[in-house]
């Protein structure tokens, strides 16, 4: 096998092996999901559709995005409008808590 083929191929595999675990790691439950977002109700509705203009709807939102923002928040790496709010909120949810409410607001329309 020539150097180039296989440096070629050990760079798929790790692309390939990232993706895996990227996509593994966000696996969520939708039903612990629901069960976790009693509290984002109060701004975002009970289904997804925020009735306050200030907050953004989360329903069928991209689930890795969603993570992604939660997790920001998590750290307070995200900042600007009601960031303070989400802050105090997601400072306590783990990975998986986090996963489970992407599911769930990425499954509802």
């Amino acid at each position: 096998m020539s150097v180039l083929l296989r440096k070629f191929f050990w760079v798929f595999f790790l692309s390939l092996f990232s993706l895996c675990s990227m996509y593994a790691s966000a696996a969520g439950n939708i039903e612990a999901g629901k069960n976790k977002a009693k509290i984002c109700t109060a701004c975002h509705g009970e289904d997804g559709h925020a009735k306050i203009p200030i907050y953004p709807h989360l329903a069928g939102q991209n689930a890795a995005y969603l993570e992604s923002a939660l997790k920001a928040y998590r750290t307070k790496q995200r900042q600007g409008g009601q960031a303070v709010v989400m802050h105090a909120q997601a400072a306590n949810l783990s990975d998986q808590d986090i996963a489970d409410l992407a599911a769930f607001y990425n499954s509802l329309k």
